[in-house]
């Protein structure tokens, strides 16, 4: 009996034994699992925007890079699954719902047909979205409570660079203003804002077209302003029908100042377009590659010495902003897709190390910044001219 119960205390202890290392690996798998932070990335690399989806998507990726370089975020790894979405929204969607199963917190995103398509979507799953898309509405937590980004979005730029031309007007009579965009979501976005400011500043509108963002021709949409002579040009699209509208103006001898949004000039509108991109001007919200800021050492050190598109560094002022969200949420507690949503809101005066405005977002506004960097390409080079500041209107807001 003795012996029995000598055996029975052995299997006993045995199994006990078995469990706690049973329970020892658990909690090994889950301190590892805890030591990252999984990030998705939903970006155009192959469609009809992936010209600055690549750059941009690089620059999140050394965003990515740098902050793991620093020890990660509150000892946390960076894993980020970048994914290209073709600038197309079924496929983005699809690359959604893995990235929500695999419970990611939080999502590097892009265009806005699929930005917008998936707002609802972040919001029911709680996973905070930065983008790529600068949407006026998205800034509006009432319809975009997840969604952000670090860029004074479509109708800012737009207020800020008629605020500048008005301001340095010189004649008696109403300067004259066109607008040409693409039929999408992207090219609408702005068009009411700079509608209804350009009416509130004195602006005459003699005319407004759409061009495609594959446009090879806008001579069509270009002959009927020249006859009405716009001072300012708005080209709402994207670098490549950029270059089609200003080849295209200079052959049929139209002569305005041609003004474009984020991603409607770069460094290579002037490759794409020549002598025709002379005088016109960029709205930016970042700074250009080898510009004198202080983060540009640490830009010039990750890239080794290789010029990037002011797209590479926007993207890595994004990557910023989120990973100081992390930081700040993993300073409260668990790091979840609300709690970084929750520490975003109040971020205050955020700087990306001088590459960028200063960043800050409320809990009723998520507009980052009211600030619009302007560029002119002069000499063939991308110039900055000067830092234009809007009021933060709550009229303006979301729209």
């Amino acid at each position: 009996m003795k012996r029995m119960f000598r055996f029975a205390a052995i299997a006993v202890a045995l199994v006990s034994a078995l469990a706690m290392v049973g329970c020892g690996g658990e909690k090994k798998d889950d301190k590892a699992a805890a030591k990252e932070i999984r990030i998705g990335g939903i970006i155009d690399l192959s469609g009809p925007t992936s010209s600055v989806g690549g750059p941009y998507a690089e620059g999140v990726k050394a965003g990515v890079e740098y902050l793991n370089a620093q020890g990660g975020i509150a000892g946390m790894k960076i894993v980020f699954d970048l994914q290209d979405d073709a600038y197309n929204v079924q496929q983005g969607l699809t690359i959604y719902k893995k990235f929500a199963q695999d419970k990611v917190v939080a999502i590097q995103g892009y265009g806005t047909n699929v930005t917008e398509a998936l707002m609802r979507s972040a919001a029911k799953d709680e996973i905070t979205y930065f983008s790529a898309s600068y949407s006026a509405h998205l800034t509006d937590p009432k319809t975009a409570p997840f969604n952000f980004f670090t860029s004074a979005d479509y109708s800012t730029q737009v207020r800020a660079a008629l605020k500048y031309f008005k301001e340095n007007w010189k004649e008696s009579r109403k300067p004259r203003l066109a607008l040409l965009y693409p039929d999408h979501p992207y090219g609408l976005s702005p068009i009411q804002a700079a509608k209804d400011y350009a009416a509130e500043l004195g602006f005459e509108l003699v005319g407004e077209a759409n061009v495609d963002l594959k446009a090879i021709d806008a001579t069509t949409q270009l002959l009927p302003l020249k006859d009405k002579k716009p001072d300012y040009i708005w080209c709402g699209g994207t670098t490549p029908s950029t270059a089609v509208i200003l080849k295209d103006a200079k052959k049929i001898g139209l002569k305005a100042t041609f003004f474009t949004n984020i991603w409607g000039s770069d460094e290579n509108l002037i490759k794409m377009a020549g002598d025709s991109s002379e005088g016109a001007f960029s709205l930016q919200a970042a700074a250009v590659y080898g510009q004198d800021v202080p983060g540009m050492k640490t830009i010039l050190e990750i890239s080794k010495n290789q010029p990037q598109m002011t797209h590479y560094i926007r993207g890595f002022v994004s990557m910023l902003a989120m990973g100081e969200g992390i930081r700040l949420a993993a300073a409260k507690g668990p790091v979840t897709g609300a709690s970084i949503k929750a520490a975003l809101e109040g971020m205050k005066d955020f700087d990306p190390m001088g590459l960028a405005p200063k960043v800050s977002f409320l809990p009723t506004d998520h507009r980052p910044s009211m600030s619009v960097f302007l560029y002119k390409i002069t000499g063939g080079k991308l110039t900055f001219v000067t830092q234009e500041n809007l009021e933060r209107k709550a009229e303006w807001l979301g729209k």
